[in-house]
């Protein structure tokens, strides 16, 4: 990893590895609690990097900070949104995100309402639905 890449992850763990294929990094900056009801993260996706399917009990924000981030809605086609760009997931939606196969992404993650639950996590994407 270069010194660069290695200073901008600082401060990032691993992501649960269940709900991931490939290598995710997450730092979180906002843990919710009785008085803020949210939560806010930075979440860094190696290449080919995706979540697996989920949905969350509110909305989720995403900001895409770096890189390309790939997007799709249950039943909708594969999505690729550019640095620079937000996504307002609304609740129940199933959904999964990640990096594109040929470069890293970060995004902000923002979950607001997390007293209805943060994420209710599915079953990993498949190549298929990966690739588009």
């Amino acid at each position: 990893m270069e010194k660069q890449e290695k200073e901008r992850l600082e401060g990032f763990v691993p992501a649960p590895a269940q709900y991931f294929t490939g290598q995710a990094k997450l730092k979180m900056f906002v843990q919710p609690d009785e008085i803020t009801n949210c939560s806010v993260a930075d979440v860094w996706f190696d290449a080919g990097t995706r979540n697996f399917w989920h949905t969350h009990g509110s909305n989720q924000i995403l900001i895409v900070k770096e890189g390309l981030c790939y997007y799709q809605e249950e039943g909708e086609p594969l999505r690729k949104i550019p640095a620079g760009s937000v996504l307002n997931i609304l609740p129940g939606v199933k959904h999964w995100h990640g990096a594109s196969p040929d470069g890293t992404m970060m995004h902000t993650a923002i979950n607001i309402n997390t007293d209805k639950g943060t994420v209710t996590w599915l079953e990993e994407v498949t190549d298929e639905q990966y690739h588009g």
